[in-house]
């Protein structure tokens, strides 16, 4: 049986990696392509953990803690990189990154 704490934090896993592969695409679609590199490669790397976060703690995986440590981690340096553009699509998702971010830690406390 999952507890309250798996459920909230799978369901700010799967928002983070969904704000992640939105930004993604968007970032694609600006002009200064090369400026959001950065940008582009943590949001697919971000995606790609929240994702793998979320399977962990639905399959009950004896990892689910250091999972969701590094997820927080990527996740916070991904905020940090979004937060640096302007465009509604990054701010977005440097704002979900942190709050998922937060809701990794706390499971793995």
């Amino acid at each position: 049986m999952m507890s309250l704490t798996h459920e909230q934090c799978i369901k700010a896993c799967l928002e983070c990696m969904e704000a992640c592969n939105v930004c993604f695409d968007a970032c694609l679609q600006e002009t200064d392509v090369k400026m959001m590199a950065d940008c582009i490669r943590l949001d697919r790397e971000c995606a790609d953990i929240c994702a793998f976060a979320a399977q962990a703690m639905q399959s009950n995986s004896p990892f689910a803690k250091q999972i969701c440590q590094l997820c927080a981690d990527i996740c916070e340096a991904c905020g940090n990189e979004c937060k640096k553009h302007d465009h509604d699509h990054c701010q977005k998702c440097a704002e979900v990154c942190y709050k998922c971010a937060e809701e990794c830690r706390k499971m793995a406390s």
